[in-house]
């Protein structure tokens, strides 16, 4: 049996005394595609946020390949192979699309920059920037500055520079929020391209279409419950998936 790269064992947070994660256990397959869904406040985003060491939990713990990673900071967990996006882009408005990728292909070469340092020494990190912009169909936008990008193409922005930390896991949440409908497509040919390519991915996404033709597992968050998972056309189907989360 295949082990998880990912495992929870009865997360869990609160806040006061209000309980936004409650003993959610959960394990995530290498090389499959998780969409992770829900109504609105059921504790999604919380619930990446304790994966990816934004939150730390009240009890419970969070295994990531096999080591207990519950008390890491957020970047030593980068470090360790957890990419993680969030539903505000986050890039380096000021810098060039191209050397917003840059630095992070640096980051992970721990190479730092150095004032002195000709420029041409760090062509090796200019290149694989722009094949990861290639990727992201951004290249002809390499020079342009990040603050001059429409949020689409932030949103593809951001996920090269999550791919340029070579991230065992992708934590990707809402990779469409506030996408123009004719955007949508391009991110969608993107998912589908990283699952094609065997990457672990956790989805956070409230788009049902996207989320069933992508997934191989459904999981159901309900007020911080984990309330169902599995194989998305019987997770649909689920009577208690249909009332907490599509209200019938």
């Amino acid at each position: 049996m295949t082990e998880p790269i990912v495992r929870t064992q009865d997360l869990t947070i609160m806040f006061g005394g209000h309980t936004a994660v409650d003993q959610v256990s959960l394990d995530i397959i290498p090389h499959t595609f998780t969409s992770i869904i829900g109504p609105n406040g059921a504790g999604k985003t919380t619930f990446f946020n304790l994966l990816s060491g934004q939150l730390f939990p009240t009890s419970g713990r969070i295994i990531f390949q096999g080591q207990d990673v519950t008390a890491f900071a957020a970047h030593r967990r980068t470090r360790l192979g957890m990419g993680r996006s969030f539903q505000i882009t986050n890039v380096f408005p000021d810098l060039s699309v191209a050397e917003n990728v840059r630095l992070a292909v640096q980051a992970r070469a721990g190479v730092h920059y150095q004032l002195l340092r000709h420029h041409r020494q760090y062509s090796n990190f200019t290149d694989s920037a722009m094949a990861l912009l290639e990727t992201v169909h951004l290249a002809e936008k390499a020079e342009q500055p990040a603050s001059s990008l429409s949020h689409g193409d932030k949103r593809k922005l951001e996920l090269a520079i999550i791919l340029a930390l070579e991230p065992k896991v992708l934590l990707l949440d809402e990779p469409t929020a506030g996408m123009a409908v004719e955007e949508v497509p391009v991110i969608l040919e993107l998912l589908a391209r990283l699952k094609a390519e065997n990457r672990t991915i956790l989805l956070i996404e409230h788009k049902i279409e996207m989320v069933m033709s992508l997934s191989d597992t459904l999981v159901v968050l309900a007020n911080g419950k984990l309330l169902a998972w599995g194989e998305p056309q019987h997770i649909m189907e689920n009577e208690q998936v249909q009332a907490a989360y599509l209200g019938v």
